[in-house]
């Protein structure tokens, strides 16, 4: 705290006064030590934003998988179940989290313009963040994604770009040619499918603040 305010302090009165070279030195120090001290408030969480259950075509229960991943200390995960094999109550069925451990409900959409490509849907509070899931399940060229990425983007904005499938890191997706944040998932179904990949995002623990930064490209990949 004295360090910002220091800092704080000098900045209000820069514009007044003339600072001799040793305490412009001392306030660049200053403002290197506050942003690494605010560097260090903000950590990366270890999520996955591609679950299913079975509640659609997954072989475990929302709560085994949430266990699953409690034990592999994720910080945050998101259910997302085939839409088309979902029956009522889904929602209602999804666990909620806990201090330790974020959950977000979410779904697999269908997007039958594309041959039924996967799109996944994950909601946080007020954000609502859309993936384009496993391209590689489908063998699409580097133009035929961009294709089809901007083709969904008429009906739903899409965030960013799973560049894994069911946890294998595809590399040829993971390229700057498309302008969307590149995000890792294990796609998982049993529990041996769980902890093969993951993001990893710089953000305050909330739910929107989470999906917010993976929109910004404040995220890493992890794989196993």
């Amino acid at each position: 705290m004295l360090l910002r305010e220091l800092h704080q302090r000098i900045q209000r009165h820069e514009r007044s006064f003339h600072f001799p070279l040793a305490l412009v030195i001392m306030r660049s120090t200053f403002a290197d030590s506050w942003a690494l001290d605010r560097k260090a408030l903000v950590p990366y969480l270890k999520g996955n934003l591609h679950i299913h259950t079975n509640l659609s075509d997954g072989a475990l229960a929302p709560k085994e998988m949430l266990e699953i991943y409690r034990n592999l200390e994720y910080d945050f995960i998101a259910f997302t179940d085939h839409d088309f094999l979902i029956k009522p109550p889904y929602w209602e069925r999804l666990p909620d989290g806990d201090e330790h451990l974020i959950v977000f409900k979410g779904i697999e959409l269908e997007y039958p313009p594309l041959n039924y490509q996967h799109i996944g849907k994950i909601l946080g509070d007020q954000e609502t963040l859309f993936i384009f899931n496993h391209p590689n399940l489908y063998r699409l060229s580097i133009p035929e994604l961009k294709q089809q990425i901007a083709l969904v983007a008429q009906d739903m904005p899409i965030h960013c770009l799973e560049v894994t499938d069911k946890g294998i890191y595809t590399p040829m997706y993971d390229s700057p040619e498309i302008l969307l944040p590149k995000i890792a998932t294990d796609d998982a179904h049993t529990s041996d499918q769980c902890g093969w990949a993951w993001i990893e995002v710089e953000s305050a623990k909330g739910r929107d603040a989470i999906l917010q930064a993976i929109k910004k490209g404040n995220c890493r990949i992890g794989l196993k």
